[in-house]
């Protein structure tokens, strides 16, 4: 297993538009095959921060999911909404629930 941390940090009241664009990728990155999990959680610390908690099967599925439509399409959108890049780690999975 592979999982992978994004942190984006949304520009000041941008939330409720940046939630709204996962709300509508969430259910389509389910259907992905070799997606295990994706949690978009808001960090309780910095309220302009959003943490995306993925797992995937593979480093394959990783780039299955970063090159489907929806995905680049929903990149594009979102990018208007940070304030920054994104900070993305890839992590190997070594003993999960």
């Amino acid at each position: 297993m592979v999982a992978l941390i994004a942190k984006m940090k949304i520009k000041e009241g941008k939330m409720d538009e940046a939630t709204d664009l996962f709300r509508g990728l969430v259910p389509k990155v389910g259907k992905e095959e070799g997606t295990v999990g994706y949690a978009v959680c808001r960090d309780k610390a910095n309220p302009d921060l959003l943490v995306v908690v993925e797992r995937y099967r593979d480093m394959e599925a990783i780039q299955a999911h970063s090159s489907t439509p929806h995905f680049k399409e929903f990149s594009k959108a979102v990018g208007a909404l940070l304030d920054g890049k994104p900070e993305i780690s890839i992590l190997e999975e070594i003993v999960s629930i």
